[in-house]
């Protein structure tokens, strides 16, 4: 098989499948030769799940033959987030003293991929614990650190950094993140992926990691919005083991319109020149099709009130961890200590971010109500050296506190890819939507990339 199937998008795939080009056991062995002789250098993968895979093709090829079509996830290998639990396969959430750990149960996202006929091919690294326990550079998974899908050298991203490297690279058409603030949207923008952030609630979280009950999410990274939208759709709805999972709601795709978008004012200041460059240039393609103006986002704690929420919520889930002597076997130096400072959080603090969190809601659903998305570069800068602490080459990941308002209030965004900046690395594009308009964001998404290519763009990698 060619490179070109390796960075092809779902929906091709799944037209060759159905045509008859490829089967999927043919494309399971396809991705799974790329994950181990590509992976590695990306340190994507933590786990191949190979006897599951052939199992899951072997089937999914008979039901097409007999005429059963799941949809068009069915026969498509993909990736997960290695705090997904899968029966019969350690769920490592990325740190040592759990890396021989066997859950003996699925995550429901990981069943409902199941039920459509996708196929699991790999378990991915991760940032250890997600990167609650304070990380401040790449190395800090006992994998090894996450490397960028276009330069090695630079990090992917946290917290779902294999995700990112493995759809970045061509190892899986698309993969399974998730995002308590940041971690969807980071390492999609900076390996020049679309990653969907959806509401809280949109897709249940029985059988992952907790980070932070009230923050946490999953979702899709993926070549482009349109297949981000195929793989919601399979991955939400209610589920009676998490009782935060929503009604599925409307789902189906929204009609192209004239779009009604806002930018930030001050989005651009503290960024890169070619970040600045390459918005702007995104800013003028989307004028093409939809009214823009600008708008300031409400002068509100949102820094403070995720980070007290996440430390306290944090602290709650892994107290026991915490106080171990296994915390001491962290591979980040720091995150052998930074949990600590959350079991010291009094009750009140916690408490009253999540009252100011409400008022958070209130004014950001009066604020978007005129606007079908909000859009703002994704990063302030493009990724920077796997030595180097953040710190000294990042000022903050995000260009504004859009980001982490969002989280806050639970609100879906997508990136999409939008050009390249310094060193030949990718820059985002944003959209932030309001609650539940996850089909309007990806919409605009898609409209925005039939008038571009940068979706297209890949790796050099054979």
């Amino acid at each position: 098989m060619s490179q070109e199937l390796a960075f092809a998008t779902v929906r091709e795939l799944g037209r060759r499948l159905r045509a008859g080009e490829v089967t999927s056991v043919s494309l399971t062995e396809f991705f799974l030769e790329r994950l181990k002789r590509i992976g590695p250098q990306f340190n994507a993968a933590v786990t191949l799940t190979e006897d599951l895979a052939f199992a899951q093709a072997r089937q999914a090829d008979l039901d097409l033959k007999e005429g059963r079509d799941r949809g068009p996830l069915h026969g498509i290998p993909y990736g997960a987030k290695d705090l997904l639990a899968v029966r019969g396969y350690p769920t490592t959430w990325g740190a040592e003293p759990f890396k021989d750990r066997v859950i003996d149960d699925d995550a429901t996202a990981i069943t409902k991929l199941r039920d459509a006929g996708a196929v699991l091919v790999a378990k991915l690294s991760m940032v250890e614990l997600a990167g609650g326990f304070g990380y401040r550079q790449a190395h800090s998974s006992f994998s090894g650190p996450g490397r960028n899908s276009w330069k090695r050298e630079r990090w992917s991203g946290g917290s779902s950094s294999g995700s990112a490297a493995a759809v970045g690279a061509g190892l899986v058409p698309f993969a399974i993140g998730s995002e308590t603030s940041g971690s969807i949207i980071t390492p999609a923008g900076y390996n020049g992926l679309t990653g969907l952030r959806p509401t809280y609630g949109r897709v249940s979280r029985a059988g992952a990691m907790a980070l932070s009950w009230s923050l946490d999410k999953i979702g899709p990274i993926a070549r482009t919005a349109d297949d981000c939208q195929v793989v919601l759709n399979v991955m939400a709805g209610p589920d009676p083991r998490d009782p935060t999972a929503l009604p599925n709601g409307d789902l189906s795709p929204v009609p192209r319109r004239r779009w009604k978008l806002a930018t930030l004012k001050g989005a651009t200041d503290s960024v890169q020149p070619e970040v600045r460059a390459n918005f702007e240039a995104a800013v003028n393609q989307l004028a093409t099709i939809a009214d823009v103006q600008e708008t300031s986002l409400p002068d509100l704690p949102y820094g403070a009130v995720v980070g007290t929420i996440i430390s306290c919520e944090m602290a709650a889930a892994f107290e026991d961890f915490i106080r171990s002597e296994d915390v001491w076997k962290l591979t980040a130096p720091e995150d052998r200590w930074g949990g600590h400072s959350g079991l010291l959080i009094p009750a009140k603090d916690y408490i009253n971010a999540q009252r100011v969190r409400s008022k958070i809601q209130r004014e950001l659903a009066n604020w978007m109500a005129d606007f079908d998305a909000i859009i703002t570069p994704t990063l302030s800068a493009v990724t920077g050296p796997i030595d180097m602490e953040f710190r000294d080459w990042a000022r903050g990941f995000a260009s504004t506190s859009i980001g982490t308002a969002g989280n806050a209030a639970g609100l879906p965004a997508v990136t999409v890819p939008n050009g390249f900046g310094a060193d030949s690395l990718p820059t985002g594009l944003q959209l932030t939507g309001q609650t539940l308009e996850e089909p309007t964001i990806l919409a605009i998404a898609d409209h925005f990339q039939s008038l571009t290519d940068w979706h297209g763009r890949h790796p050099d990698l054979p």
